[in-house]
């Protein structure tokens, strides 16, 4: 690389070049996950589609490695690369609500908090995940389960079209209609196939919910989650409780009592009429034990989208792990409370999201998403502020991931796997939709220029 190269690309691009020696470098290359850190050597903040192209034209015509970043959020670091290009969508943040269509046009430097508050005001949402700043672009890609998926499925299975970047530079549409098998391989692919510049969704009503987490002491856990694994299944669609186990937080407006015990939790949600939710969630309390608190309450979607951001802010150390899992037997739930009663810190958890009820309603070869069968999808995340505790997070998750994952199906969403996960578990994790995708790489990218993400190399 050479000034007058670098100068070519700059002239070329509307947003900003971001060199090692630039001011805002150092800013610029941070993840979201402080566990990463990597060095690119150069930095595209891409303002449109068209900067997109020149900036993946440029990375393959110099041979550069490219790493694309939208959130930033994604657990592994893959939206960075060491000595390459990171290609840079956070710009890109334009939402575009249809209340008539009910769609939603996306930029795909947004986050997903950016697409709840545009939606809002119209009293609709997109089904994404459970914190607000993730991006919606890595999300959508790998699938995208949250508060709505029990009652509208996934976010790519409310997917209508995308734009995206091809490797040779070439833009296009994909959808049911256009190029559908690239659409195909979008819905649960990753970004192997190009870089989406712009995602339209459809909407679905969603404004107050009644929702909010409930937390007892980890002694009544076992009771808990023998509950839980049966009250799903009978669960309307609209009724939304992923379960957790954590430590309480030693922050506002935690009581202090509680602060630093180790707690099971529901995160309920209820998308729909505010006594129906009030309804159901007495049921749940009914049949539990005395809970330490209770938050459940009216509350806009929004607010609990957010609920969880200001626990979990960019610069953590991160270390995740994760399974479908189809049931929960007792054995495992002793596995469980055994690992998370030895937590390395209080933000370390690990929760079991629904991907039931809607979810179960599309084959598994309709989208590249291919687990339609579980019951959940499970996270362990070893997290913490020092540094220092890294080796300790790692060594935490990979232990209680070894011990409960015999009870666990093979894959795992690919949001919440590290970059050493390997190629066995991605082929797991794809089941029989495995040698479409590799096929599908063969076509659009068989150079594998877009490698950093769950790879899918390209078929012989």
């Amino acid at each position: 690389m050479n000034s007058e190269t670098i100068g070519k690309l700059t002239q070329n691009l509307r947003g900003a070049l971001i060199g090692r020696d630039h001011i805002d470098y150092e800013d610029a290359r941070k993840l979201y996950n402080a566990m990463i850190d990597k060095r690119p050597l150069l930095i595209a903040k891409c303002s449109d589609a068209a900067d997109v192209i020149a900036a993946v034209n440029f990375g393959r015509d110099a041979d550069l490695p490219i790493a694309v970043r939208a959130g930033g959020h994604n657990g592994a670091g893959f939206a960075s690369v060491d000595d390459g290009l990171v290609i840079d969508l956070s710009l890109m943040r334009g939402v575009r609500v249809d209340p008539v269509k009910r769609t939603v046009r996306v930029g795909a430097g947004c986050t997903t908090g950016d697409v709840d508050h545009a939606t809002h005001g119209f009293g609709l949402a997109i089904p994404f995940g459970v914190v607000s700043t993730t991006g919606v672009a890595g999300l959508t890609l790998n699938g995208g389960h949250g508060y709505l998926t029990r009652q509208y499925g996934l976010a790519i299975d409310n997917l209508v079209e995308a734009d995206v970047v091809l490797a040779d530079g070439t833009f296009v549409t994909a959808s049911k209609t256009e190029r559908p098998d690239l659409f195909w391989g979008l819905r649960g692919g990753g970004g192997n196939f190009g870089i989406v510049t712009s995602f339209l969704f459809e909407a679905h009503p969603a404004d107050t919910v009644y929702a909010g987490p409930i937390f007892w002491e980890l002694k009544d856990a076992a009771q808990i989650m023998r509950w839980y694994r049966e009250f799903l299944a009978t669960a309307p669609d609209e009724f939304y409780v992923f379960l957790g186990l954590q430590t309480v937080p030693s922050a506002d407006p935690f009581p202090v009592e509680h602060r630093g015990k180790r707690i099971c939790v529901l995160l309920v949600s209820y998308n729909g009429a505010v006594a129906e939710g009030e309804k159901a969630v007495n049921a749940v309390r009914q049949a539990l034990p005395a809970p330490i608190f209770d938050f459940v309450g009216p509350m806009p979607y929004p607010a609990l989208q957010g609920m969880f951001d200001g626990l979990y802010p960019k610069g953590l150390q991160w270390y995740w792990k994760g399974d479908f899992v189809k049931t929960l037997p007792d054995a495992a739930i002793e596995a469980h409370i055994e690992h998370v009663a030895e937590a390395p810190s209080e933000a370390s958890l690990m929760h079991l999201y629904p991907i039931d009820a809607a979810v179960h309603r599309k084959a598994g070869n309709e989208t590249a998403w291919n687990c339609r069968d579980a019951t959940w999808s499970m996270v362990i995340a070893g997290v913490d502020a020092d540094p220092r505790q890294a080796p300790t997070l790692k060594k935490w998750a990979s232990d209680y991931w070894q011990a409960v994952h015999p009870f666990d199906l093979g894959g795992a969403y690919p949001n919440f796997m590290m970059a050493d996960e390997g190629d066995a578990r991605l082929k797991a994790t794809y089941g029989d939709n495995y040698e479409g995708l590799l096929n599908l790489k063969k076509k659009y990218d068989p150079d594998n220029l877009f490698r950093m993400n769950h790879n899918i190399r390209p078929a012989a």
